[in-house]
């Protein structure tokens, strides 16, 4: 079996979650805050990556982040450009650790249109998928974001995320398609309405090879994508926290059968700069566990 073989059959198959740990430059300043290092621990980009880098290594190489109960975890493009512990980032996760390493392509959000924002124009696709594909990058993810139901601008979003989906399919790559539904939209179930209906057209509308992840804001009717997880166009559907807390964001995703987390800010709840590492490990893997267990329902 191929690696990108057996990583699918991670995906689809294991036991565990997908860690998100792509803050890119414009939430890094705010994840190393939360993680007790400020803005004065760096005077340019460069050295603010560093920063950020040398937080993600620790939270990469602790014992608490293992395969057997993350799948997979989500990096942004300096991150895969660098190394930990001598190997590039994305061969130490998976030869390491047994974590599939995804990369996160978009160049972020346009201005809000219609109720939505899309993924801002990124001329540059082709070839970061050829740099990712030589770097033993598995999958792909870019986010738009849904703020009101409206049918156009929901559909405006599906249109683009498949389209920019079909071209990453076409690189070797599986593309997570992340509309996500803001947790503060005042027609949030309406807008997950139109959002399920328009993904279910456009995955029926797919290839019988052709293999997406969907990352999907935890619904307010509890099961309500199991057509999408059943799909069998979709390797896997995946949750992201959102803006609710931990607890929350579990409780809710322990609702869903079928869907497994993939969590930011959920998932580095607690860590600090200032833990020593039998407490950094501690509390990492108390949040390890408590993610996993509400994605294995």
């Amino acid at each position: 079996m191929s690696t990108f073989d057996e990583q699918a059959q991670k995906i689809k198959d294991g036991q565990g979650f997908i860690a998100a740990l792509d803050q890119s430059g414009g939430s890094t300043p705010k994840a190393l805050a939360a993680y007790g290092v400020t803005d004065d621990a760096w005077s340019n980009d460069d050295e603010m990556f560093a920063v950020v880098h040398a937080m993600r290594t620790r939270i990469i190489t602790s014992p608490s982040f293992s395969g057997d109960k993350i799948l997979a975890a989500i990096l942004f493009e300096n991150t895969m450009d660098r190394d930990i512990e001598g190997k590039s980032t994305a061969d130490y996760l998976w030869n390491v650790k047994q974590v599939v390493p995804i990369l996160k392509v978009d160049k972020g959000l346009a201005d809000e249109n219609d109720g939505v924002q899309l993924m801002k124009p990124n001329p540059g696709l082709g070839d970061l998928l050829a740099k990712a594909k030589s770097k033993g990058i598995f999958g792909t993810k870019m986010r738009s974001v849904i703020k009101h139901a409206s049918a156009s601008g929901v559909a405006a979003v599906v249109e683009q995320q498949f389209e920019v989906g079909r071209q990453i399919v076409d690189a070797g790559l599986v593309p997570i398609i992340e509309p996500e539904v803001d947790i503060f939209c005042p027609d949030k179930a309406e807008a997950e309405t139109l959002l399920k209906a328009a993904m279910l057209e456009a995955l029926n509308a797919l290839g019988a090879g052709q293999r997406v992840m969907l990352k999907l804001t935890l619904p307010e009717v509890d099961n309500f994508y199991a057509e999408c997880v059943d799909h069998p166009n979709v390797l896997k559907v995946v949750a992201l926290s959102g803006g609710y807390s931990r607890d929350e964001a579990n409780a809710r995703l322990s609702r869903n059968n079928g869907v497994v987390a993939s969590f930011s800010r959920a998932l580095v709840e607690g860590l600090s700069a200032q833990q020593n590492d039998t407490e950094f490990d501690g509390m990492l893997g108390a949040s390890v566990d408590s993610i996993r267990t509400a994605s294995i329902t």
